[in-house]
């Protein structure tokens, strides 16, 4: 009879240290009867939350990535556009310069204009695709690889580990609390053992 005694007191105080540490982790107040409910509905709530926060942010990071891209083409395209109107700036220029056979060299004071005015725009196209480049695409792909999209991912994968890891405890408690309900002894002792 003692050492039923001791063997139920040693699986209560183990039983016990299992909740303890499954509610550690959840940092609940309280599991058992009617609070079972109540933190199961909590937690399903807040896994909840944790999914949709999971969805949004990977729809977020998606969407960054999406824009980040669409920057770097306009970026890439704008630059070829630059080199394009570059050169014709160029060639206006040595055509201004070079060609002096016209009357009152008109066309090629027109020319000479153009070249400049074209080689001015082309500067600051290219220096706003350098800002676009450095202010918008390089802060967006940081946000895009930064940490708080990958956190929030991580965090509910951790989430959903834990979960897993308290569910099959709580399984084993079960299974153990049957175990000692089956085994034949004193009543008293399961009594006790039931109301842990």
């Amino acid at each position: 009879m003692e050492a039923i005694r001791k063997q139920a007191s040693k699986l209560r105080e183990q039983v016990a240290r299992q909740q303890q540490a499954v509610l550690k982790q959840f940092g609940a107040g309280g599991y058992g009867g009617s609070d079972n409910m109540v933190t199961d509905e909590v937690e399903l709530q807040q896994h909840q939350k944790l999914e949709k926060l999971y969805i949004s942010t990977r729809a977020g990071k998606h969407y960054q990535r999406d824009i980040v891209r669409g920057v770097e083409g306009y970026i890439v395209t704008g630059s070829k556009q630059v080199e394009i109107g570059t050169k014709l700036s160029e060639d206006s220029r040595k055509y201004g310069s070079e060609n002096t056979c016209t009357s009152g060299s008109t066309l090629s004071r027109a020319a000479l204009n153009y070249a400049h005015a074209r080689a001015q725009m082309e500067k600051e196209r290219g220096n706003l695709l350098k800002a676009l480049g450095t202010q918008v695409a390089e802060p967006l792909r940081a946000m895009v690889m930064g940490a708080p999209l990958e956190d929030a991912r991580h965090l509910a994968q951790r989430y959903d580990r834990m979960r897993q890891d308290a569910e099959a405890q709580a399984i084993e408690v079960s299974k153990r609390q049957a175990k000692v309900r089956e085994t034949p002894g004193n009543a008293e002792n399961t009594m006790k053992l039931g109301s842990s």
